[in-house]
């Protein structure tokens, strides 16, 4: 009897994922939200689909997924999403479908969890405190000097972090915050490169991992309004040698058992190394296309046979090629930006999206990379940027 798969996703995406899983024979189910309805998802590729709201109780949602169950034998749920993480956890468990718990799903989207599980871990990550306890946290702003970032918990990407240069921003920014300020918390700057890692994971064990460097660090890009710049290294870059053996403490201390995940470290002035955060998904911003276009692996492909194979089965991943590559990103000012100026033979993706222009290229010559990737940023400030107020929530 073939597998079947609810998959949740309140965003656009996971295109590949379904495709993949409709391709091995599985029976795919998706519940997305009602305003997503009409979107272009891959029909051909799902069997029924199923809606909720954002402002839906829980208790609601539980009850629609157990009704499901009395006529859909469910057999993984998938968030293909990560605003949709701790929701696929809670459902595992009330159903009891294998797969990640709330416990460990809260490792993987909360960064205050994320930060006390690398510290009890021995992992080295930025100072930090919960902005909970008035005292606590004067303490703490005392002994660590600014600036510091204010992060929301449950936020993904940069999005809704603030920097903070004095004790008076400080407490400005947590009385505007007013009774949500346990959402957050609060944490030393540490000013430096920042890279990521993209792996797959099965039987807790990485499999495959790509490691890469933000040209742009995402929080430049979300309050800078810069061009988002990122490139992968070489498998024995040593900066990726390094990234590595990071890596696999975190998938092993936070306790992902099977999937995929997008990991950032940041690498100090002083050259010490520090993990920022982690997730249970493919990284946004296309990073899924630019880590395909170096080695061949679609992220999104596999993590659909490793769902498929589940607790059981066998996974081996594919061959990977050995490239470099890198993708600049832009808000542009024009609804359907013109690139076809830009015709280096390294050009392998020309992303098409309402109002962005993108451009990702792959060579084995990591320092043609760079270059590209560098003299593009130039040009795409003069040929397409433009800038916004940061979304509510990520975009592809």
């Amino acid at each position: 009897m073939p597998l079947t798969l609810l998959c949740i996703a309140t965003y656009r995406k996971g295109d590949a994922f379904l495709r993949e899983c409709r391709r091995q024979g599985c029976r795919v189910l998706l519940l997305t939200e009602e305003k997503l309805r009409d979107a272009d998802w891959p029909r051909e590729a799902i069997d029924a689909f199923y809606f909720l709201r954002r402002d839906m109780p829980l208790d609601d949602i539980r009850k629609g997924a157990a009704h499901l169950a009395r006529t859909e034998r469910i057999d993984r749920i998938v968030a293909l999403d990560d605003f949709d993480v701790e929701l696929a956890a809670m459902l595992r468990e009330y159903l009891f479908v294998p797969g990640m718990g709330e416990t460990t799903a809260r490792r993987f989207r909360d960064k205050l969890a994320m930060r006390r599980r690398a510290r009890s871990e021995g992992l080295p990550c930025p100072l930090f405190v919960h902005t909970l306890n008035d005292a606590e946290i004067g303490n703490w702003a005392a002994e660590v000097p600014p600036p510091w970032v204010l992060k929301p918990r449950g936020q993904a990407a940069a999005l809704g972090i603030k920097r903070l240069q004095t004790a008076d921003e400080l407490w400005r920014a947590l009385d505007t915050l007013g009774d949500t300020r346990a959402d957050f918390l609060l944490e030393q700057f540490v000013p430096g490169d920042v890279f990521h890692v993209d792996s797959i994971v099965f039987n807790n064990e990485v499999r495959f991992a790509s490691a890469s460097r933000y040209e742009t660090p995402p929080l430049v890009v979300a309050h800078d309004a810069g061009i988002f710049v990122t490139r992968t290294l070489p498998v024995d870059d040593p900066d990726a040698v390094s990234l590595a053996l990071l890596n696999a403490r975190v998938m092993k201390s936070f306790g992902l058992l099977r999937g995929v995940s997008h990991t950032e470290f940041i690498r100090a002035h002083d050259g010490s190394w520090y993990f920022l955060e982690t997730s249970a998904r493919v990284g946004g911003a296309f990073i899924v296309d630019v880590v395909e276009a170096a080695s061949g692996i679609n992220l999104w492909r596999e993590w659909a046979r490793i769902e498929i194979a589940g607790e059981h089965g066998n996974y081996e991943v594919p061959p990977r090629r050995d490239e470099c590559s890198g993708i600049v990103l832009s808000l542009a000012r024009q609804e359907s930006p013109d690139m076809s100026a830009y015709d280096d033979p390294e050009i392998v993706v020309r992303l098409r999206k309402s109002h962005h222009a993108g451009i990702i290229v792959s060579s084995r010559d990591s320092e043609r990379i760079v270059a590209l990737l560098r003299g593009y940023t130039q040009r795409f400030y003069v040929d397409f940027h433009a800038s916004a107020p940061p979304p509510e929530r990520p975009t592809e």
